[in-house]
């Protein structure tokens, strides 16, 4: 869902905020709503024909000082946006409200759900309520359909049992029912904290690998207290607990301190001599995160050790950015 979050969240905020202006401002020059965007005017063309086609009357002013401004005395219909829409949005929203702009953010949110349609706003407010995010990184990285999202946001809030298969890491497919409790937004994935019922004990699922979609079952629960009463502390031990992959060492030839503030919280930095430190990482996701991350310290690193085929990954890495160099030159 990464290209749908950042692409429909972008457009779909910047059409929010146009709107806003539209309504607080008679008259708008073109070039200045486009400033006051951030957007060429062509882009801003683009979203006043979206805003016409959501409904909105928006007149234009052709000529050199053109502009643009809401007709007099018309009635602006609901917000009109879809489901992916109004998940992208609550989700952006959510995200930001762990930031400086948290207060803005929850006030945005809120106004922006009042106006939506009432299916759109039960699965927005869903999401919004039982989320817990921590350590977001930045924009989503790993694929999760909307619809699941949703679905799950919506379970969570109505302490509703579902049903799902679900995929594990080992690539075993299972077919899961399950009590859920809270979705957490950590380092980049969603997970849906829920008590397994076929296995009578708590579990984490990854949104991502859950397959044909979240299924109520209409049957309700009493909610139990997930362990340590804290779903995004339960996520992170579960995570720290699981099997990984192989451990990757290497020794850099910079101090402890420096590489510290560049990895952040993805892995283990300590001293090992003047001018040298030793980091260790699990790397999650592709085969090439370890090699990103090291080639990302701005220093010369030796490889200690690591899963199979991770030298060659970084010698191959290596030739193919040597050959650019030749190339260019």
């Amino acid at each position: 869902m990464q290209g749908i979050l950042e692409d429909v969240a972008n457009t779909s905020s910047r059409t929010l905020r146009l709107l806003s202006l539209l309504q607080n401002h008679r008259y708008w020059p073109g070039a200045e709503l486009a400033g006051r965007l951030g957007v060429s005017t062509r882009t801003l063309r683009r979203d006043i024909d979206r805003l016409r086609e959501l409904g909105y009357p928006v007149e234009a002013h052709p000529g050199v000082d053109g502009g643009y401004q809401l007709a007099a005395g018309a009635a602006l219909p609901p917000l009109v946006i879809d489901d992916e829409e109004a998940v992208a949005i609550t989700v952006g929203l959510q995200m930001a409200a762990t930031d400086a702009v948290a207060e803005a953010s929850a006030r945005a949110l809120a106004k922006i759900t009042q106006v939506m349609p009432a299916r759109l706003r039960r699965q927005a407010e869903a999401v919004a309520a039982v989320t817990d995010s921590t350590t977001w990184g930045g924009s989503v990285q790993v694929p999760v359909a909307p619809e699941v999202l949703a679905a799950a946001a919506i379970a969570c809030r109505d302490a509703e049992r579902v049903r799902f298969g679900y995929t594990a890491a080992s690539g075993e497919r299972t077919e899961r029912h399950v009590e859920p409790h809270r979705l957490v937004a950590l380092d980049r994935r969603w997970y849906l904290v829920a008590w397994d019922l076929d296995r009578q004990d708590w579990r984490t699922f990854r949104l991502d690998r859950i397959t044909a979609g979240v299924a109520p079952t209409g049957a309700r629960f009493r909610q139990r207290e997930v362990p340590g009463g804290d779903a995004a502390e339960f996520v992170r031990t579960t995570i720290a607990m699981a099997p990984g992959p192989q451990e990757v060492i290497a020794l850099v030839a910079a101090d402890a301190g420096t590489v510290s503030g560049r990895v952040g919280r993805w892995a283990d930095v300590r001293a090992a001599g003047p001018g040298r430190c030793e980091v260790r990482m699990s790397p999650p996701g592709t085969p090439d995160w370890p090699v990103i991350a090291l080639g990302m310290l701005g220093a010369d690193f030796q490889l200690v050790s690591g899963p199979p085929g991770l030298a060659d990954r970084v010698r191959d890495w290596g030739e193919r950015f040597t050959r650019s160099i030749a190339f260019q030159e």
